[in-house]
């Protein structure tokens, strides 16, 4: 009986059915499509921290750079170069002069890996170097000494002490010679290649000949960035030097999004002999044996491993900008308040179309318990009625919020992430200021454009279904109150 009657007045009332489902599918497919494009974002905030991380790594230790002392100044790069005298065979030769220094921060002891290893909640920690060649190769020339005109003959410039004119009358001028010197800097990361899974190099995929194997801890090999690589025109089996040492470059390296973390990846300790800084480190990857307790893994590290830094995944999202900082945001407040706004007013608006139902069926409740019918029946039939309502528009929220993700999806809005310079980066001595100078861009900061994409979850799905019980219940919490104050008198008053 009750599901005839019920399928009876769902037919007879289509279209009041229809508003109540219809608002209501709007707002869930609202909430749905914002709690979608916020799992988007959620995960495009983690590409991009893991280009600058490396996949699985949940937080770094680091040392920051100590200030210089009162009336010190900032290490600045220094070459030198042989000066060749008149008549040396290699006066014209060229010449070369590599600088390496590690990246922005001081170098901590590679023992600081086993003591964060060693903290509560640490799951692994590998040790990685970071650093910055600048390499600057050229030549000097010689100028010519041109007499005065009268004087025979030119010749190359006087020697050092010599001058243009003398005692013996001879005058004349030096033209041309200088010196013409390229400048290439480049960044260079040392790997602990026995523990491949954690680091920098995570973030690239290998494209051309193979990674590091574990017994290469001390080989002089390379995997290059597939960007400088092109550049410089490297392969497998080329060869790259460094600080007089050639690399063999035995894989290409192609970054999963954006920039890569270094240009060029060798073995730690090659890195640390190339810097001079045996047994050192500048970062600590760390991966938590729970996501949910890295606060309380930052918080143990820095209490037992003074004079460090640790900085979460959660400390490098602050520093994101750019359009997608600006959609997540909007996204987190704007668009959450706006579907649970619009979602409470179509629960309203249900439930004030059943209590309208109701009032428009007062002679036919009224007949009813005059046949026989109990209060509890009489709501529980509007609850019913309600509650198929709610559930119809939940189907078609689900639809409709699917259509829209997957549009979305399909659609792929580019945005664009701008990380705040030194945020995770590696700067130079001093923090970026005098010393190793990087390009503009990396000096300002590092620039991302990512997907957007909406996945919706079996959790969104539940959400979806259990709003749509919701909003039938409160539209049938409405009616069935109403539905219950009846009486069959009030039936018998309205019979015509």
């Amino acid at each position: 009986m009750f599901f005839t009657y019920l399928r009876r007045e769902l037919r007879r009332r289509r279209k009041a059915a229809l508003v109540v489902a219809s608002g209501l599918a709007l707002g869930i497919a609202l909430v749905i499509v914002v709690t979608s494009v916020s799992a988007g974002m959620a995960q495009a905030q983690g590409r991009v921290l893991q280009s600058l991380y490396g996949l699985g790594t949940d937080m770094t230790v680091t040392k920051a750079q100590t200030p210089p002392a009162e009336g010190e100044t900032a290490a600045r790069p220094r070459f030198r170069f042989d000066a060749k005298g008149e008549g040396d065979a290699n006066a014209g030769a060229e010449q070369s002069s590599d600088l390496v220094m590690p990246q922005g921060f001081e170098t901590l002891d590679a023992a600081t890996v086993d003591k964060v290893s060693g903290q509560t909640g640490v799951a692994q920690a590998v040790g990685g170097l970071s650093l910055q060649v600048m390499k600057v190769n050229g030549q000097f020339k010689r100028g010519e000494f041109k007499r005065a005109e009268g004087e025979a003959g030119t010749g190359t410039a006087p020697g050092p002490g010599a001058t243009g004119g003398g005692t013996g009358g001879t005058g004349g001028t030096v033209e041309g010679g200088g010196a013409d010197f390229d400048v290439n800097s480049f960044s260079v990361y040392g790997a602990d290649v026995t523990r491949p899974e954690l680091g920098p190099l995570t973030t690239s995929e290998i494209t051309s000949g193979r990674t590091f194997a574990a017994g290469e801890t001390d080989a002089a090999v390379a995997v290059v960035d597939s960007a400088y690589a092109t550049k410089n025109k490297l392969a497998p089996g080329s060869g790259i030097t460094i600080k007089n040492t050639t690399f063999k470059v035995i894989g290409i390296a192609t970054a999963d999004s954006g920039d890569a973390a270094a240009d060029v990846y060798v073995p730690l300790k090659q890195a640390q002999t190339l810097a001079a800084t045996p047994g050192k480190i500048t970062t600590v990857y760390v991966q938590a044996e729970d996501s949910q307790a890295i606060g309380s893994v930052k918080q143990a590290i820095q209490k037992n491993v003074p004079d460090t830094t640790v900085t979460t995944s959660a400390d490098l999202a602050d520093t994101v900008s750019g359009s997608l900082s600006t959609a997540a945001s909007l996204a987190s407040t704007v668009g959450t308040w706006l579907s649970y706004a619009v979602l409470l007013a179509a629960f309203l608006v249900a439930g004030l179309l059943t209590s309208s139902a109701v009032s428009r069926r007062v002679r036919e409740f009224g007949t009813l318990k005059a046949l026989g019918w109990k209060s509890g029946r009489v709501t529980g039939q509007v609850a019913g009625e309600a509650l198929v309502n709610g559930l119809i528009g939940g189907a078609l929220g689900i639809g409709l919020g699917l259509g829209a993700a997957y549009a979305v999806t399909a659609i792929s809005p580019q945005l664009t992430a701008q990380l705040a310079g030194g945020a995770g980066r590696l700067q130079g001595p001093g923090g970026g200021g005098g010393g190793m100078m990087r390009s503009a861009q990396q000096g300002a900061g590092k620039a991302l454009d990512i997907a957007l994409t909406a996945p919706v979850s079996l959790s969104t799905i539940g959400l979806a279904v259990a709003l749509a019980v919701a909003g039938g219940l409160i539209a049938g919490g409405f009616g069935g109150w109403r539905a219950s104050r009846l009486r069959p008198a009030d039936a018998l008053r309205r019979v015509e």
